[in-house]
């Protein structure tokens, strides 16, 4: 055999045997990616394994499983957003860091779906829940009141970006028939009097929706329950 070919053929061997080399970054910006596009749900430890070119041994070399790398796809999201000068009087910084934690979670609602399973967090993000906690406190609720009132407001915003996702992929299908309000007719008025009227105007009325304003009516509510 020819000098040239046994050379090729070894180096064809090498290649067989050596698995390429990945990164870290490779990984979490693949799973970011299959998040963004299909949801928390298609992240798989031989889904991103079979995207990035590896086996799904070679992952663990640098994640240690599936909840480690949706850990890691967190990481830094935060920080890219600049923290909002916050108000000295603490009611105020409740209120300003909560309206800023919708905002950066409007801007990548892919994290919402990494943030359901309820365990997992950006570090660089705990500061939101640490200054509305710390406010509270100030505001004269006891420890556990702030904690339970962090959770209320976390509860608001996260159900207020579910539903802003769920209208832009309604908008985003315009073959599919809506069905509410649309189905309410004259005959619903009886069971359903506030319904049926605000039913031709729902959409409209839906729109002037402003999530600072509810915030700061379910902050003062919150705040009413000083020791």
């Amino acid at each position: 055999m020819p000098p040239v070919a046994t050379e090729a053929a070894n180096s064809q061997g090498r290649k067989r045997g050596r698995p390429p080399r990945i990164a870290a970054e490779q990984i979490v910006d693949v799973a970011r990616r299959i998040i963004q596009e299909e949801g928390v749900e298609a992240v798989s430890m031989r889904r991103v394994a079979k995207e990035v070119g590896a086996t799904p041994m070679a992952l663990y070399n640098h994640v240690r499983d599936k909840d480690e790398l949706l850990l890691l796809t967190l990481r830094g999201m935060a920080a890219a957003f600049p923290r909002p000068p916050l108000p000295s009087d603490p009611r105020e910084r409740i209120l300003t860091t909560a309206v800023h934690m919708h905002a950066i979670l409007s801007e990548m609602v892919w994290v919402i779906d990494v943030l359901s399973l309820g365990d997992l967090t950006d570090k660089d993000a705990l500061w939101m829940p640490e200054e509305i906690i710390d406010s509270a406190v100030s505001c004269g609720l006891t420890p556990t009141q702030a904690l339970h009132a962090y959770r209320t407001i976390w509860y608001v915003v996260y159900g207020a970006l579910v539903f802003q996702r769920a209208d832009a992929r309604r908008a985003a299908d315009p073959e599919r028939r809506p069905f509410f309000p649309t189905f309410l007719t004259e005959e619903d008025a009886a069971a359903l009097p506030r319904m049926t009227e605000l039913a031709a105007n729902w959409e409209e009325i839906k729109g002037r929706y402003d999530i600072a304003e509810q915030l700061e009516a379910v902050v003062d509510g919150l705040l009413r329950k000083r020791r």
